[in-house]
């Protein structure tokens, strides 16, 4: 493995595809920034904008099928005019993906391949337990390892109290508090960055991941804004995902604030976020327990006794019910899909029916 590869990400898993690509003249290139229908991706040979083929374009059966940020392709590159085509996508070993915004049942890929992601919240007037939970769901699910950090510590009086709330429904995940503008912490979340790992941001607009990655980079990067004095969030500046290599190895995706978290096949990631709520319900009595008012139920004996806060188990309540709502959604879009299909083959069939 050469040290381009190595820098920015590699892994042997990729080798077997990318042996056949390269019989084929192609060579490994990654994802680090992507437009509508176009891509920045970096090769040996320098960055190039990229398009993927018509014929990857027709066997694509939906948006998990094209490249997002992170991926490694295999390219055939055009240097004399900066511009590459996209002939192959590699195997993704961690995919972090959400319902896009809205009443439309389809999937968006936020980051892939990515070893470690920040989940960023700030310790103001953004702080929000529930939300949080969302995305310890979907970040287990993704294959990558969580790790919170808590931002914007400078601004807090209570840290400690908010830090004991955090570990209580992030349970095994790491958690650390930082302050970006003083450096707080900072040097906490350098071992997570060693060369060739991806690490990704998410969070709201305004947790101030734009300004922490500055800092870990050591330059001006990322655009920042100032914080708002009416409702203490920081300005939205970040608009789009984007791969950077840091100077001493390690790589940091950043990506745009979430305004709107809406799940996408977590039924793991639930099972893993809520490990205490899963746990209680196995030591019910009764194996179908509804938790409601049944003898021996340990779910409402918890929440009797403190164990369990209601507030968390209501959030859990909620979440189970809109993956049930997505599934029963996806399955009725998958029906309609499945109808539309046949009736085109019908009509092709009849069209050439003979006379």
């Amino acid at each position: 493995m050469n040290d381009f590869l190595t820098q920015w990400g590699w892994r042997p898993l990729f080798d077997e595809e990318a042996n056949i690509c390269r019989a084929q003249g192609c060579v490994p290139a990654r994802v680090i920034l992507e437009h509508k229908h176009l891509y920045r991706i970096v090769s040996e040979s320098g960055e190039f904008l990229a398009e993927v083929t018509g014929k990857f374009r027709y066997e694509a059966d939906g948006r998990e099928d094209f490249p997002a940020v992170g991926d490694w392709v295999m390219a055939s590159l055009r240097e004399s005019d900066g511009r590459a085509t996209i002939r192959g996508l590699l195997p993704r070993f961690s995919k972090f993906s959400r319902k896009v915004a809205g009443a439309v049942t389809e999937e968006q890929i936020v980051a892939v391949n990515v070893d470690t992601i920040f989940l960023v919240q700030a310790l103001n007037q953004d702080f929000n337990l529930r939300r949080l939970e969302r995305y310890l769901i979907l970040a287990w699910e993704s294959g990558a390892n969580p790790v919170v950090i808590l931002s914007k510590a400078d601004l807090c009086e209570d840290r400690d109290e908010l830090l004991a709330q955090v570990h209580n429904v992030a349970a095994g995940v790491p958690v650390h508090a930082v302050s970006a503008l003083d450096g707080i912490g900072l040097e906490e979340l350098h071992p997570y960055i060693g060369q060739g790992k991806t690490v990704a941001l998410m969070g709201s607009s305004g947790v101030g991941k734009s300004t922490l990655i500055n800092r870990l980079i050591g330059r001006e990067a990322m655009d920042t804004g100032g914080i708002r004095e009416d409702d203490g969030r920081g300005r939205h500046t970040t608009t789009h995902r984007e791969l950077l290599l840091l100077p001493d190895g390690g790589l940091l995706l950043d990506t745009p604030g979430m305004r709107e978290l809406q799940l996408w096949d977590a039924d793991q990631g639930i099972s893993t976020g809520f490990a205490d709520v899963e746990t209680l319900s196995g030591q019910c009595r009764f194996h179908n327990c509804s938790h409601n008012r049944e003898p021996g139920c340990a779910v409402q004996a918890a929440l009797e006794d403190g164990t369990l806060e209601e507030e968390r188990y209501n959030s859990y309540l909620k979440l189970q019910k809109e993956l049930a709502y997505l599934a029963r959604k996806e399955d009725r879009q998958l029906q309609l899909q499945e109808k539309s299909k046949w009736k085109q083959i019908h009509k092709q069939m009849r069209s050439h029916k003979p006379r």
